[in-house]
């Protein structure tokens, strides 16, 4: 659907320097004059209303606070707002994905309840065998990044590639992550044994 609204440039750019001057009557028309077409943008991105307003309310919140520092000469006023409320949207669609991830459990929620249950009987202790149990400590000891990355590849099954979408991160850190995250698994898991 082609926009049927011609925004100018010219006067977006009069109204961002102002808003950058603490213009609240400026900012103001800047929002009314560019919110229904960044609003259909994040839209796009995010899918949901709820999402997609809160992630358009951070972005006109960082253009406030940014259009001091707006340089008309590196980019046209609503390239450079849409860059701003695009970001504020992958933000938003990261956290979902990786609260998603970080809420659902990696390891059975029965296992995990169980060793940390320090009134566990020994036919619970049974039931847990020790490799699961080094392996979720271990687990554990990594950094919240790669503890995502090793939970999508290796609880989740996902590919590399299919790891690096998910996240929006270039398929190389991926590799990393993992090569290091396993290097770091290793080491504990070994020093587990030697305990």
């Amino acid at each position: 659907m082609p926009d049927t609204i011609t925004i100018d440039p010219e006067q977006l750019s009069t109204w961002l320097h102002a808003s950058g001057q603490g213009d609240a009557d400026a900012f103001r028309k800047l929002y009314d004059a560019t919110s229904p077409k960044l609003f259909g943008y994040v839209m796009r991105i995010l899918g949901k209303r709820e999402v997609a307003e809160e992630a358009l309310q951070e972005g006109f919140v960082a253009i406030w606070h940014g259009a001091a520092a707006y340089q008309r000469q590196l980019a046209a006023p609503m390239t450079w707002m849409t860059t701003i409320v695009r970001n504020k949207a992958l933000d938003r669609l990261r956290g979902q994905a990786r609260d998603a991830i970080l809420d659902g459990p990696v390891f059975d929620p029965d296992i995990m309840q169980a060793m940390e249950d320090p009134r566990a009987t020994p036919i619970d202790a049974l039931l847990i065998s020790s490799d699961a149990r080094a392996l979720a400590l271990c687990m554990a000891t990594l950094e919240g990044k790669q503890r995502q990355v090793m939970g999508l590849a290796f609880f989740h099954d996902l590919s590399h590639s299919e790891v690096a979408q998910q996240l929006t991160v270039p398929i190389g850190t991926v590799k990393t992550w993992i090569r290091r995250s396993l290097e770091r698994l290793k080491v504990c898991l070994a020093k587990g044994e030697r305990a």
